[in-house]
């Protein structure tokens, strides 16, 4: 695919490079990139393909900005919040690069659409933070025979891979076996320090452009974990398990009818009690003798309006001192565990049940920002 004059001028500096030249930057021209999620690592990854003159490049989020987005996603500003982040990020990166085509899908990917959606890309770019989107991913990846790169973060802590290329291994590969539901808390519930996800996702633009050019080597059987806060970087070996994939392949014929939130423990049916905001508001509003226990910190909005009702009956014990606040939880009548998602209250109920045998807890399903 050839350039024009003007491209010429643009990507002149890749150009210029012996590993690169005419060619290579014509290569990233023909190239068809699909990035899953344009937030922390989609925003990064989005920019610098887009500057990098990747011809085209679909984009799939159906979340719209969040004023809290935007300590990390640098793509977006104050004037987005409340709009899609796929139609946004096009919109955006269309001023950084008008050659660029742009495919936007302003949906959640699901098994109903992975499958052909994928088929139109050359790769995909995984840009999401939960663990029932990573494995349906994967296995898209697997079924249709595309490269994914892969990068996830935690707090300060960031890691950074190549998965099905050229037989190489695959993300279950390495993670078999999803943790437990709860277990592994994303951003919006433990934080994460803003310059990680442009760490991450620009480590995983360079994988993109480096298999477009096919220079240098990939980070294929290999993962890079990157702590910020000593600034140290180790490359852990990964092997291919033909098992594992076997496993995706027998399947792939029942991949629309997968559910994925059930492989990792998010739909199982357990004991875990909950109810509804609006649950909660009724409770509030009635003469209810019940307590309130918060397990966030003391900044974090919305805050709960308590009523007159709850006697003052609202206990701020943030998770990561929950010990020191058991002996003013109640066991003797209702207790509602909240938090900003549900997650941490979730872990919260359970650590209490097990360890010191609570019977009386109930979860707020989606926590009080939702």
């Amino acid at each position: 695919m050839s350039l024009t004059d003007q491209e010429k001028n643009r990507y002149s500096r890749h150009i210029l490079l012996e590993e690169v030249g005419l060619a290579g930057q014509e290569k990233l021209k023909a190239a068809k990139v699909l990035v899953i999620g344009a937030g922390g690592l989609g925003c990064p990854v989005l920019q610098y393909l887009t500057a990098a003159g990747v011809g085209t490049i679909g984009i799939i989020d159906f979340d719209r900005v969040d004023a809290t987005n935007l300590q990390r996603q640098i793509l977006y500003t104050v004037g987005d919040i409340g709009k899609n982040k796929a139609i946004t990020a096009k919109n955006r990166l269309t001023q950084l690069n008008p050659h660029i085509n742009f495919d936007v899908y302003p949906e959640k990917l699901t098994t109903k659409n992975a499958l052909e959606l994928f088929s139109k890309y050359d790769m995909v770019v995984d840009g999401t933070d939960n663990f029932s989107t990573r494995y349906l991913v994967n296995d898209a990846c697997v079924i249709s025979n595309k490269p994914l790169i892969y990068g996830a973060i935690y707090k300060f802590e960031g890691q950074v891979s190549v998965f099905n290329y050229e037989q190489g291994p695959t993300y279950r590969c390495l993670f078999p076996e999803p943790p437990k539901a709860g277990s592994v808390p994303n951003c919006s519930d433990v934080g994460v320090i803003g310059v990680l996800p442009g760490l991450i996702g620009t480590q995983q633009a360079n994988e993109v452009i480096k298999l477009i050019l096919e220079i240098g080597a990939p980070l294929s059987g290999k993962l890079l974990t990157y702590d910020l806060l000593n600034n140290s970087f180790l490359t852990l070996k990964v092997n291919r398990s033909e098992e594992e994939i076997q496993k995706v392949l027998s399947n792939s014929d029942d991949f629309e009818n997968m559910d994925y939130d059930l492989f990792c423990g998010i739909s199982i049916e357990n004991d875990l009690k909950e109810i509804t905001k609006e649950d909660l508001k009724s409770m509030l509003d009635s003469s209810d003798d019940f307590q309130i226990v918060d397990v966030r910190g003391e900044w974090e909005q919305p805050r709960i309006d308590i009523s007159t009702s709850l006697n003052g009956q609202l206990l701020i014990a943030p998770l990561n001192d929950l010990g020191s606040y058991v002996d003013k939880i109640s066991k003797n009548k209702k207790v509602i565990v909240v938090c900003q998602h549900g997650i941490r209250s979730a872990a919260a109920i359970e650590h209490l049940e097990s360890e010191y045998d609570f019977k009386n807890l109930i979860n707020l399903e989606n926590g009080l920002a939702n």
